[in-house]
């Protein structure tokens, strides 16, 4: 079989670069991206893969990233989003990644548009759904990709937590007393204020994760691309950041899971079913999604991520959720997946990127 790489040129081959994986992976596991989002990439190239038959087969985007570079002291050819049949296609797809970044030190991915944004593999967990935020995949991708030469980088796990009903307050006991002597505030999120608080919770996530490998600063475009649609499906009592003397320390950003939505319009969140989930997103409040917690450096280590997770499952319950998950958190920090053993949780996903070295 003949496999031709070539670029998105049109609307056609938009539509086939956003309905490939659906056609590839199970409807009930694979959680799209949304369409628009996609398509609303900036200096990124689009790629599709055709056998002889001219059947697409095959995606992945190109592009580079200079605070990605200067964060790991090397140069890379990033790619993303990337999807194929079978190992012929992958081979095609990764000699078009290869000779796009013959200049560069080595090949990354797959990214959409950063790791701390989305992409990913997974590398256990195969017979679990997917959700928002996180990647699925079936059980061939890891080996296709090492095979070809790619080892791991940055390996995770995504988590989930069953047991909502735990006492709280005694699985994460915090002293009271501390609030007012430290004068802590507890802030919630808003609908109507949550474009106002996007610079607090941005100023909090790039001082807390500056210090990982894989993190770059995000400006306050991409957040705001990032979290577009996002304040209309907001529940306020899961959105929460801790104030000391009035300086943001520490947050928690979770949200109700639309996954089953996503894969139900196979991404496509047009305008009428945007309206058909704010209608109906009562329906999606029986699981949520913790999307990033962090707090700010010379604040670590006081309990007020406790304090949050407190607040968080105390809500959770109260709001009726019946399972918690969470993007995925490294295995060389074991603190942050603390929280989540404390109530019974377990990984889902085992969690990779993958990085090859450019002779």
């Amino acid at each position: 079989m003949t496999v031709i790489v070539a670029p998105v040129t049109d609307r056609a081959g938009l539509r086939a670069f956003c309905d490939l994986p659906l056609r590839l992976h199970p409807a009930d596991r694979y959680v799209p991206l949304a369409a628009q989002v996609i398509a609303g990439f900036t200096d990124v190239e689009l790629f599709l893969a055709r056998d002889a038959a001219g059947t697409v087969v095959g995606r992945t985007t190109l592009h580079r990233n200079a605070k990605f570079d200067a964060k790991l002291g090397r140069r890379h050819q990033l790619f993303g989003l990337t999807e194929f049949r079978d190992e012929e296609t992958a081979a095609a797809l990764f000699d078009l990644v290869a000779d796009r970044g013959r200049d560069t030190d080595a090949l990354f991915g797959p990214v959409g548009l950063l790791p701390n944004q989305t992409g990913g593999v997974i590398t256990s967990g195969f017979e679990e759904r997917g959700f928002i935020d996180s990647a699925w995949n079936p059980p061939s991708y890891p080996s296709i990709y090492e095979r070809h030469g790619f080892t791991r980088r940055f390996e995770a796990d995504t988590w989930i937590c069953e047991r909502l009903d735990v006492d709280a307050d005694a699985v994460f006991a915090f002293d009271d007393a501390r609030i007012e002597a430290e004068r802590l505030v507890l802030r919630h999120g808003s609908r109507r204020g949550f474009t106002a608080q996007l610079p607090i919770l941005r100023e909090m996530l790039n001082a807390s994760f500056a210090q990982l490998g894989y993190y770059t600063e995000i400006s306050a475009d991409e957040l705001a691309a990032q979290t577009d649609g996002l304040a209309y499906l907001l529940d306020e009592s899961l959105l929460l950041w801790l104030e000391k003397d009035g300086r943001p320390v520490a947050f928690v950003v979770t949200v109700p899971d639309v996954s089953e939505f996503f894969m139900k319009v196979r991404g496509r969140l047009g305008v009428l079913n945007q309206l058909r989930l704010l209608a109906t997103r009562g329906r999606y409040r029986r699981d949520a999604v913790l999307i990033i917690k962090g707090t700010v450096p010379g604040e670590q280590g006081r309990g007020y991520l406790t304090l949050l997770s407190r607040e968080l499952h105390r809500n959770l319950r109260t709001g009726g959720y019946r399972s918690l998950r969470s993007t995925y958190v490294e295995r060389d920090n074991p603190a942050s997946a603390a929280g989540y053993r404390r109530v019974g949780g377990r990984p889902l996903h085992g969690y990779t990127f993958y990085e090859r070295g450019v002779a």
